[in-house]
């Protein structure tokens, strides 16, 4: 079993490689193989140059961390909550994230600025933590932190409507519904190096819950006389997503159903052990993400089809069938 876990890993690896590669090769530019590597490695060409390294590159990048993003904190908070359905967006960070960029996008603080609307979002993200904490309390159950999510969530989803509707200006209200679609178009180094270090010491704190998540598998009651400290552990894994959550909403926009999918992709493989599915749901989301990125490019590369859209497309009809087989296996 060790074996085929290794060899699992080491195919996802290879896989967010090629995808990693195939990102920077394709584009509306047709610039070849050789080209495209002089360019990115020597600097020939001073406007493939330019295209490698400004646009392809941190587009390529940004596809790994938010798809690490997503897959890893999906599959933490399946485990910690112990149900499939669970997804990243549940604790209201995502949402609230949004409203941080829309306020950012509808007052001209993007416009100023080039890095307000992903600070903005940031600062979105961190205040939805904070209101979910004051909420549960200092030792609130796990059910009181899901509860106070979803209600964050509700309320932030309600006042991005509020700020839609009241938008005197149409074109502002235009630019806030596509990003709020999720894309990895136009973005620099600047929003890799923003992004980097939330989703990077998330990606570090998911590490110290991996033994205490597997153990929870067995019960809280079992994991709590197995030394483990329950209230650490899910503030642990709350904080250690929406630093991720966050940071990736904040440089992508909405991108949904990848936290949910690709643990269900690979649970039957790797097996549920969250030390086993946490690391496979990493490098399955990055190759996910970078996968769809691809795909928008080559199928409507004169249209901008959004990244979110693509994922939500793909992921409602399997979210769907989750729902129907767990029908039929509580039946």
């Amino acid at each position: 079993m060790t074996r085929c876990y290794s060899l699992i890993l080491m195919a996802l690896f290879a896989a967010v490689l090629v995808l990693f590669a195939g990102s920077l090769l394709v584009g509306p530019a047709a610039i070849g193989l050789g080209d495209s590597l002089a360019a990115l490695f020597r600097g020939e060409g001073e406007m493939v140059t330019l295209v490698m390294r400004e646009v392809r590159l941190p587009r390529a990048i940004l596809g790994v961390l938010v798809g690490v993003a997503l897959g890893l904190s999906g599959a933490a908070m399946q485990g910690l909550l112990r149900n499939p359905l669970a997804e990243p967006g549940l604790i209201g960070t995502s949402a609230s994230a949004a409203l941080g960029a829309v306020l950012a996008l509808q007052t001209g603080l993007a416009a100023a600025f080039a890095l307000a609307l992903p600070l903005a979002a940031l600062l979105g993200a961190l205040i939805s933590v904070l209101l979910i904490l004051a909420l549960a309390g200092p030792r609130g159950a796990i059910q009181t932190l899901i509860l106070a999510g979803i209600g964050i969530s509700a309320l932030a989803s309600a006042l991005t409507s509020l700020v839609l509707n009241l938008s005197p200006n149409p074109f502002a209200a235009s630019e806030i519904m596509f990003w709020m679609m999720g894309s990895l178009a136009d973005r620099s180094m600047l929003h890799v190096g923003l992004a980097a270090p939330f989703i990077l010491g998330g990606m570090l704190m998911m590490t110290r819950a991996w033994r205490g998540l597997d153990a929870l598998t067995l019960g809280e009651d079992a994991a709590a006389s197995m030394g483990v400290d329950l209230m650490r552990l899910r503030l642990w894994v709350v904080f250690a997503t929406a630093a991720m959550v966050g940071a990736a909403t904040a440089v992508a926009g909405a991108i949904g159903f990848v936290g949910l999918v690709v643990p269900h992709l690979l649970r039957r493989a790797v097996g549920a052990s969250p030390a086993r599915l946490l690391p496979a749901s990493a490098l399955g989301g990055a190759a996910v993400v970078l996968a769809a990125d691809i795909v928008v490019r080559v199928i409507a590369p004169d249209r901008d089809l959004k990244l979110g859209v693509l994922t939500a497309l793909v992921g409602s009809p399997f979210f769907l069938h989750l729902i129907l087989r767990r029908r039929k296996d509580i039946a």
